[in-house]
């Protein structure tokens, strides 16, 4: 088991490089550095005395991959590629455009991210789960056809209409929570508990209808039937034959999300006003500053690879059959 968890993590280091590189040759070869100065300092009246000033400020003065100026292995680290790329792999995320620590900023603002995506994530995957049971226990009925048709009409809808619906019925109209706002501590809950509700309904459509596929399946497998033929009622088929085999693959697609709860819902918390990871991306793309974004991609990357990783492992974990190759 340790040796696959190795080679696993091993397997991490050239995708993370690669991610890294392509990064690295969107935001720089397609985004120059003097195209950066400009956008900051406005596109017209802009003199090259002040690009360069710029330039200089920010670190983007150096060649992009190779300073051959320079003596020694400083001919790889004075670069572009060095300051801006390879230190992300230790988090040196650098400062902000307005000179302020985006890892500093990363730690304070993934609290507010995990107090939104964490409860949604839990409330949401015990209502996907619930339903799709629902569904699957009364199948070939009304309950599981309208189901269906419920799941199929509220997959159609964005989730800005629930976004937008939910604070004009319940802040505007019945006052019953904030529109907007977050405050730390135990009174983020009147902040948070709309955009928890919203989030869990708005994934009920695809969620519980995967769910549902993922049980029909289980249902027409062998020890279904076995169990039905030792005489077992249905609810004890379903929630201790089904619901556990079916599990298997729900942990190994649930496992992937965890790690991606850290950067929090973009549309989400730019509409509530949550001062969370996705805020803080989507405020740095807004203000054109590429130190925030880039380091928001490196480190989404870095959570998705990690939940892939953790993925493989729940399911050798999950079902002994997997073979640790």
């Amino acid at each position: 088991m340790i040796a696959y968890i190795v080679r696993r993590t091993l397997y991490v280091v050239p995708i993370l490089a690669f991610v890294n590189l392509i990064t690295f040759v969107l935001f720089f070869v397609v985004n120059t550095p003097d195209d950066m100065a400009r956008l900051q300092l406005g596109v017209r009246r802009v003199t090259v005395e002040a690009v360069e000033k710029w330039k200089a400020e920010h670190g983007y003065d150096k060649p992009m991959l190779y300073n051959g100026r320079a003596q020694g292995l400083q001919r790889l680290t004075d670069s572009i590629f060095y300051e801006k790329s390879v230190r992300l792999f230790v988090f040196d995320f650098g400062n902000a455009d307005d000179g302020r620590s985006i890892r500093n900023a990363i730690l304070t603002r993934m609290w507010p991210s995990l107090a939104l995506q964490l409860p949604v994530f839990l409330v949401g995957l015990s209502v996907y789960i619930s339903f799709a049971l629902l569904m699957t226990f009364f199948r070939a009925t009304y309950i599981d056809f309208w189901g269906v048709v419920l799941c199929v009409a509220m997959m159609s809808i964005s989730s800005l209409f629930y976004i937008i619906g939910g604070q004009y019925l319940f802040s505007k109209v019945w006052n019953l929570v904030p529109i907007s706002g977050y405050s730390p501590g135990p009174d983020a809950f009147k902040f948070l508990v709309l955009p928890v509700v919203i989030g869990a309904v708005s994934g009920i459509g695809s969620g519980a209808r995967w769910y549902r596929t993922l049980f029909l399946e289980e249902m027409g497998k062998d020890y279904v039937r076995t169990a039905r033929a030792k005489g077992l009622a249905e609810t004890t088929v379903m929630f201790r034959h089904v619901l556990r085999n079916g599990m298997i693959p729900i942990l190994t697609g649930v496992v992937v999300v965890i790690p991606t709860l850290f950067l929090g819902a973009l549309i989400m918390e730019s509409f509530f006003g949550i001062p969370g990871l996705g805020s803080y991306t989507i405020d740095a793309i807004q203000a054109q500053d590429f130190s925030i974004v880039r380091s928001m991609v490196f480190l989404g990357s870095v959570l998705y690879i990690v939940g892939l990783l953790l993925t493989d492992i729940s399911y050798t974990l999950a079902d002994p059959r997997v073979r640790l190759e």
